[in-house]
């Protein structure tokens, strides 16, 4: 799997192109207002898609968000789809404003990928995690840890972009996928693992640590 480097997502260029094209045509006719307002819509869709830095953390058993956003839940339950066990739950929530790339918390190994159809239900809703369109991917680190991560669509956000495929391996905070426009992330660790994030908390993809693994 290919990292992606460029300072814009590979998948914001069908949207930030047509609109540039458009602003210089604007401007070529001399459609000063036209032409501001396309050159702030451009400036818009390629900040959306922005695809800045991070400084992924080295430290071996720590756990990192695996998307820009808000903690809206924090707390153990019983995952009965997929891992079948009580787990830790974390869930990030992805606003319009939020960088929308999704990481990898963890090293590890793509043992399971998953893709169910859905509603496209706000995504700050409790009810999404369970409703919502959404991609589940289960990595198993070396020490045979297994972590959940599932990819939750939200009401504007009608599509799911997954680069990992099964046996992949993906290093920690290495880029996996995308949720354009609004959508949120759940991340489900062994309730071993011990959180260091709190409710309402904003944290950075691949930078910001969720927790840390026992």
């Amino acid at each position: 799997m290919v990292e992606q480097k460029w300072p814009i997502a590979r998948e914001g260029l069908p949207f930030v192109i047509p609109v540039a094209v458009v602003t210089l045509f604007l401007a070529a006719l001399g459609w000063l207002i036209w032409t501001l307002l396309g050159f702030l819509l451009t400036l818009f869709v390629a900040l959306f898609f922005r695809n800045p830095k991070r400084q992924i953390p080295e430290a071996k058993n720590v756990i990192v968000s695996p998307a820009d956003g808000t903690i809206i839940d924090v707390g153990e339950c019983a995952e009965n789809r997929f891992l079948k066990e009580r787990v830790l739950k974390v869930s990030i929530f992805m606003s319009v404003l939020d960088v929308h790339l999704n990481r990898s918390p963890v090293s590890g190994r793509v043992i399971e990928r998953s893709y169910h159809p859905g509603q496209f239900l706000v995504a700050n809703r409790p009810k999404s995690s369970l409703a919502n369109e959404q991609n589940a991917i289960i990595l198993e680190t070396e020490d045979r840890l297994r972590i959940l991560l599932i990819q939750v669509s939200g009401f504007i956000a009608r599509r799911i972009v997954c680069y990992a495929r099964a046996r992949h391996i993906l290093g920690k905070g290495q880029i996996f996928g995308l949720i354009p426009f609004g959508s949120r992330v759940d991340l489900y660790p062994p309730t071993s693992a011990k959180p260091a994030v709190q409710l309402g908390q904003h944290v950075k993809g691949g930078e910001s640590i969720i927790g840390y693994l026992v």
